[in-house]
Protein backbone atom coordinates (compact mmCIF):
# COMPACT_ATOMS: atom_id res chain seq x y z
CA UNK A 1 0.00 0.00 0.00
CA UNK A 2 3.22 2.24 0.52
CA UNK A 3 3.71 2.49 -3.05
CA UNK A 4 0.22 3.27 -3.97
CA UNK A 5 0.18 6.03 -1.61
CA UNK A 6 4.10 7.34 -3.10
CA UNK A 7 3.04 7.33 -6.52
CA UNK A 8 -0.48 9.63 -5.59
CA UNK A 9 1.89 11.73 -3.98
CA UNK A 10 3.77 11.84 -7.38
CA UNK A 11 1.30 12.23 -9.22
CA UNK A 12 0.20 15.49 -6.97
CA UNK A 13 3.75 17.05 -7.34
CA UNK A 14 4.09 16.39 -11.08
CA UNK A 15 -0.31 17.98 -11.80
CA UNK A 16 1.27 20.92 -9.29
CA UNK A 17 4.60 21.49 -11.46
CA UNK A 18 2.09 21.55 -14.63
CA UNK A 19 -0.33 23.84 -13.41
CA UNK A 20 3.04 25.82 -12.54
CA UNK A 21 4.70 25.95 -16.06
CA UNK A 22 2.49 24.42 -17.91
CA UNK A 23 4.65 21.42 -19.23
CA UNK A 24 5.34 18.42 -17.67
CA UNK A 25 8.47 17.37 -15.59
CA UNK A 26 10.06 15.30 -17.71
CA UNK A 27 9.38 18.09 -20.79
CA UNK A 28 11.08 20.91 -18.40
CA UNK A 29 13.84 18.51 -18.01
CA UNK A 30 14.58 17.66 -21.53
CA UNK A 31 14.43 21.47 -22.29
CA UNK A 32 16.39 22.23 -19.99
CA UNK A 33 18.85 19.88 -20.67
CA UNK A 34 19.00 21.41 -24.63
CA UNK A 35 19.06 24.79 -23.40
CA UNK A 36 22.46 24.25 -20.91
CA UNK A 37 24.23 22.11 -23.73
CA UNK A 38 23.36 25.68 -25.79
CA UNK A 39 24.07 28.02 -22.83
CA UNK A 40 27.54 26.02 -21.83
CA UNK A 41 28.69 26.45 -25.33
CA UNK A 42 27.68 29.99 -25.41
CA UNK A 43 29.39 30.83 -22.32
CA UNK A 44 32.22 28.36 -23.12
CA UNK A 45 34.94 31.22 -23.89
CA UNK A 46 34.62 33.16 -20.61
CA UNK A 47 33.69 36.33 -20.50
CA UNK A 48 31.22 38.23 -18.33
CA UNK A 49 29.72 35.88 -16.23
CA UNK A 50 25.32 35.71 -16.93
CA UNK A 51 22.73 37.38 -15.69
CA UNK A 52 20.42 34.41 -15.62
CA UNK A 53 21.44 30.37 -15.24
CA UNK A 54 19.97 28.25 -18.12
CA UNK A 55 17.34 26.89 -15.70
CA UNK A 56 16.10 30.78 -14.89
CA UNK A 57 16.12 31.65 -18.61
CA UNK A 58 13.76 28.37 -19.03
CA UNK A 59 11.52 28.85 -15.88
CA UNK A 60 11.48 32.80 -17.13
CA UNK A 61 10.26 31.80 -21.00
CA UNK A 62 7.56 29.62 -19.45
CA UNK A 63 6.26 32.31 -16.20
CA UNK A 64 6.35 34.69 -19.50
CA UNK A 65 4.26 31.90 -21.54
CA UNK A 66 1.99 30.04 -19.08
CA UNK A 67 1.01 33.55 -16.68
CA UNK A 68 0.75 36.24 -19.68
CA UNK A 69 2.69 38.14 -17.32
CA UNK A 70 4.61 41.03 -18.33
CA UNK A 71 8.60 41.42 -19.03
CA UNK A 72 8.78 43.69 -16.71
CA UNK A 73 7.07 41.67 -13.58
CA UNK A 74 9.64 38.65 -14.28
CA UNK A 75 12.64 40.82 -14.56
CA UNK A 76 11.21 41.99 -11.13
CA UNK A 77 12.06 38.58 -9.71
CA UNK A 78 15.22 37.84 -11.38
CA UNK A 79 16.37 41.58 -10.75
CA UNK A 80 17.17 42.24 -14.90
CA UNK A 81 16.25 44.67 -16.79
CA UNK A 82 13.35 44.25 -19.28
CA UNK A 83 15.38 44.05 -22.19
CA UNK A 84 17.40 41.03 -20.82
CA UNK A 85 14.51 39.39 -20.29
CA UNK A 86 12.88 39.62 -23.93
CA UNK A 87 16.58 38.38 -24.88
CA UNK A 88 16.03 35.80 -22.94
CA UNK A 89 12.65 34.75 -24.23
CA UNK A 90 14.01 34.97 -27.96
CA UNK A 91 17.54 33.17 -27.14
CA UNK A 92 14.90 29.89 -24.86
CA UNK A 93 12.46 29.98 -28.24
CA UNK A 94 14.82 30.09 -30.67
CA UNK A 95 17.51 27.24 -29.04
CA UNK A 96 14.61 25.11 -28.47
CA UNK A 97 13.07 25.80 -32.19
CA UNK A 98 16.64 25.20 -34.06
CA UNK A 99 16.77 21.58 -31.82
CA UNK A 100 13.75 20.50 -33.34
CA UNK A 101 12.70 17.99 -30.45
CA UNK A 102 9.81 20.12 -30.00
CA UNK A 103 8.71 21.13 -32.88
CA UNK A 104 4.66 21.48 -33.19
CA UNK A 105 2.31 20.83 -36.25
CA UNK A 106 0.52 23.48 -37.85
CA UNK A 107 -3.18 23.85 -36.68
CA UNK A 108 -4.21 22.78 -39.54
CA UNK A 109 -2.52 19.63 -39.42
CA UNK A 110 -3.60 19.05 -35.79
CA UNK A 111 -7.34 19.44 -36.69
CA UNK A 112 -6.85 16.63 -39.39
CA UNK A 113 -8.10 19.55 -42.30
CA UNK A 114 -5.99 20.97 -45.17
CA UNK A 115 -8.84 22.07 -47.43
CA UNK A 116 -7.67 25.16 -49.59
CA UNK A 117 -9.34 28.51 -48.71
CA UNK A 118 -12.60 28.91 -50.71
CA UNK A 119 -14.02 31.94 -49.51
CA UNK A 120 -12.84 35.25 -47.65
CA UNK A 121 -14.59 37.29 -45.33
CA UNK A 122 -14.41 40.67 -44.55
CA UNK A 123 -16.56 43.30 -42.93
CA UNK A 124 -17.09 46.50 -44.47
CA UNK A 125 -19.84 47.86 -42.30
CA UNK A 126 -19.87 51.85 -43.00
CA UNK A 127 -19.38 53.45 -39.54
CA UNK A 128 -20.09 57.22 -39.15
CA UNK A 129 -17.35 59.78 -38.60
CA UNK A 130 -17.59 63.16 -37.90
CA UNK A 131 -15.37 65.21 -40.19
CA UNK A 132 -14.68 68.40 -39.06
CA UNK A 133 -16.53 71.74 -40.71
CA UNK A 134 -14.73 73.43 -43.74
CA UNK A 135 -14.59 77.35 -42.14
CA UNK A 136 -12.78 80.33 -43.11
CA UNK A 137 -10.66 80.12 -39.80
CA UNK A 138 -9.35 76.93 -40.63
CA UNK A 139 -9.34 76.81 -44.35
CA UNK A 140 -6.41 78.24 -47.09
CA UNK A 141 -6.33 81.96 -46.35
CA UNK A 142 -4.63 82.75 -49.53
CA UNK A 143 -6.86 82.80 -52.87
CA UNK A 144 -6.87 79.70 -55.13
CA UNK A 145 -5.35 81.74 -57.89
CA UNK A 146 -2.86 83.45 -56.44
CA UNK A 147 -1.40 79.83 -55.18
CA UNK A 148 0.28 79.63 -58.97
Amino acid sequence: MGMGKEKQAQEAKDAAFKRLYGVKPETFEKMKNILQKAFTKLHKAGGRPPKLTATEKLTATLKYLREYRTMESIAADYGAAKSRICETIQWVEDTLAKDKTFNLPGKRVLRGETPPIDYIMADVTESPINRPQKTRKNGIPVKRSGIL
